[in-house]
């Protein structure tokens, strides 16, 4: 059963930057690493070239047992991210092709442990559950939020807490703990996301209680968004934590000025490994990031990323997720 919390209100060590921000952070004297905040106070080096050093582990025999012998035979874990995605969770490494992040490093400690090859794919948003109905793909890892709508069509296999960013221009003086702190303001957010999802019942309910809707805008990428947020455009834009956290320390052009759970005030937002229903993988899937979160390998790729504070102490098979409209 997923913990029942109040919003949080303290942000993750990292968050938004698309690879082309990402790699103009980094130092080339150093071969290519970058410095972001750690919650600690402290700093977080991270290793953005292309020779990442991951973390590994071994197989566990028993647990590759229980994966489809399709795939066994097959010997791959075909794998799907969006390429829409930004650092710390799947981007591109310094010579824009090598792809790296926490969700390709815990996609390559889970096909360890299932003695598979793992071979992400990177796709545009909508087309990752495109490749999952038709079995392109075998599983997602793509900060996919667990909701009771999707586990109508998916399976998945929880790896991470779910937190949501509100960022706004260095300095703005605002703060952001519920929707009456978001009515009238203009809020930019991706489209067909779990954060559009909750913005859109956000301004529904400042509508019922009498105050003005959210101004919802839509851009095609980050760099319009921040382009936008820095004129004044729009006063703040609604991401993953992490990203957020990571966009804020790396640039020093915006900060954090709110989380809020994924899956709202009284639900921790999960993020997890997805698959199609019925597909016989969740379970592996699951059992295979127990095993890493036993032995230390998960919280090594979590605190590499400075993600260390999204950690869960275990994986969940279909949780309780961000409720229906309505419900």
């Amino acid at each position: 059963m997923a913990t029942l919390v109040a919003r949080r209100t303290t942000a993750a060590a990292l968050g938004l930057a698309g690879a082309l921000v990402l790699a103009a952070c980094a130092n080339p004297t150093d071969g290519g690493t970058t410095d972001v905040s750690a919650t600690t106070g402290g700093k977080t080096k991270i290793n953005i070239s292309p020779d990442q050093k991951r973390v590994t582990t071994g197989k566990v025999d028993s647990i590759a047992a229980e994966v489809p012998a399709k795939i066994r035979k097959r010997g791959t874990l075909e794998l799907v991210a969006s390429s829409g995605s930004a650092a710390p969770l799947t981007f591109y490494a310094t010579d824009n092709k090598t792809v790296i992040g926490v969700e390709p490093d815990l996609a390559h400690l889970v096909a360890d442990v299932l003695g598979l090859k793992p071979h992400i794919n990177t796709v545009s948003w909508e087309n990752i559950f495109v490749g999952l109905d038709s079995g392109k793909y075998d599983a997602g890892l793509s900060n996919i939020t667990v909701t009771e709508e999707r586990k109508e069509k998916y399976d998945f296999a929880t790896y991470r807490e779910d937190n949501l960013a509100f960022e706004a221009k260095k300095g703005s003086g605002l703060k952001v703990t519920g929707p009456k702190d978001v009515a009238g303001r203009t809020v930019a957010v991706g489209s067909g996301t779990n954060q559009e999802k909750l913005l859109i019942e956000w301004s529904r309910e400042n509508e019922k209680a009498g105050r003005k809707p959210v101004d919802i805008k839509y851009y095609q990428n980050d760099s319009d968004t921040y382009l936008a947020l820095q004129s004044g455009r729009i006063d703040l834009y609604l991401g993953p934590n992490p990203t957020a956290a990571y966009h804020a320390a790396t640039t020093g052009k915006t900060e954090v000025v709110g989380t809020y759970s994924g899956a709202g005030a009284r639900l921790q937002g999960l993020i997890a490994a997805t698959t199609k229903k019925d597909s016989q993988l969740a379970k592996p899937l699951a059992d295979a990031l127990d095993h890493v979160i036993e032995n230390g390998t998960y919280a090594k790729v979590l605190k590499r990323w400075g993600l260390s504070d999204e950690a869960v102490k275990k994986s969940e098979i279909n949780p309780p997720g961000l409720p229906k409209s309505g419900s």
